[in-house]
């Protein structure tokens, strides 16, 4: 136990180590940091018990929501108690369709279905629903079209994002855009923008590091990357995906951590120094055995940088 002048506390608070006053004097206590690592599960099973157990069996204190359906309030409230009593927090309800759609009838049950999920995360206790801004790339749902990055795109993606969360209500999950290297929120600042523009409590930020890797410059100065989208966005941040990126022939292709280049060194010790412990997600791998192998990695890098896995 060590004594320190409250000068000394002014100039050390900030670093790392939580303080507290004693008797007049100040006492300095180890800072532990966590990590709440998630992932999907393979277990065949609708039991939310199991569903639980099974997520701590691999070391997961956070889950992507398991099928449910908004109707379905008694299974709800079921998975709710099921997980609370493993401490697996529920990170992520998905709502992965296009909200920009061009087909206006299309566009209009997509926007009911983001609706309807955010409700799910709300009843579910989840932290945050998550889907991208969408796309105007008339094949693909989520493909490249140079009207991803335009004004257009902003203003519209700003207007769903309002509707969505204004139809809801959440008074604790957040909706959150996924950032992505073709189309926008493409980074910290452009993240920044959205959340200023749509000016609702509600609406959070998603992190998913190697989908705004999209060129040479910041796939080889990540670290500065993640840094960067840490600061500037740390108290929005409501989840983040677990992925790696590696150069291929003229392009850049997404694999599991530790096969590629991203700096898991700094994006673990960014996630771990937030005010609050934001999940931190495994994703789009195959099989079992591939996320077994992510996983390790993850806790390995974590025992490493001596951060805990809560």
């Amino acid at each position: 136990m060590t004594y320190l002048s409250r000068r000394h506390f002014l100039r050390t608070a900030g670093a790392g180590t939580v303080l507290a006053l004693a008797g007049g004097h100040v006492i300095s206590v180890p800072n532990v940091s966590k990590l709440r690592l998630g992932g999907p599960i393979f277990l065949k099973s609708t039991d939310p018990e199991e569903l639980a157990r099974e997520h701590r069996r691999l070391g997961y204190g956070a889950a992507y929501v398991p099928a449910l359906e908004l109707k379905d309030t008694d299974r709800i409230m079921a998975v709710r108690k099921a997980y609370a009593a493993q401490n697996v927090v529920i990170a992520e309800v998905g709502a992965w369709v296009n909200m920009l759609d061009s087909d206006a009838v299309k566009r209009k049950k997509n926007l009911d279905y983001v609706i309807g999920r955010l409700a799910l995360a709300e009843e579910v206790g989840a932290l945050n629903c998550v889907n991208i801004g969408g796309s105007y790339n008339p094949l693909q749902w989520d493909g490249p079209d140079p009207r991803n990055m335009t004004r257009e795109y902003f203003d519209a993606t700003v207007e769903n994002c309002r509707k969505i969360i204004d139809a809801v209500k959440p008074r604790s999950a957040k909706f959150s855009l996924e950032m992505m290297g073709w189309s926008l929120p493409d980074g910290p600042d452009s993240y920044l923008k959205f959340i200023k523009a749509i000016d609702r409590p509600a609406f959070g930020a998603h992190v998913d590091i190697a989908n705004i890797l999209n060129s040479p410059e910041r796939y080889y100065n990540n670290a500065a990357l993640i840094n960067e989208t840490f600061r500037k966005l740390g108290k929005w941040i409501t989840s983040c995906h677990a992925k790696d990126v590696f150069g291929k022939d003229v392009h850049l292709a997404e694999t599991m951590p530790g096969k590629g280049a991203l700096d898991y060194n700094a994006y673990l010790r960014n996630v771990a120094a937030l005010s609050r412990e934001v999940p931190f997600m495994l994703e789009h791998l195959r099989t079992p055995e591939e996320y077994d192998q992510a996983r390790s990695f993850v806790v390995k890098k974590a025992q490493e940088l001596s951060i805990q896995l809560v």
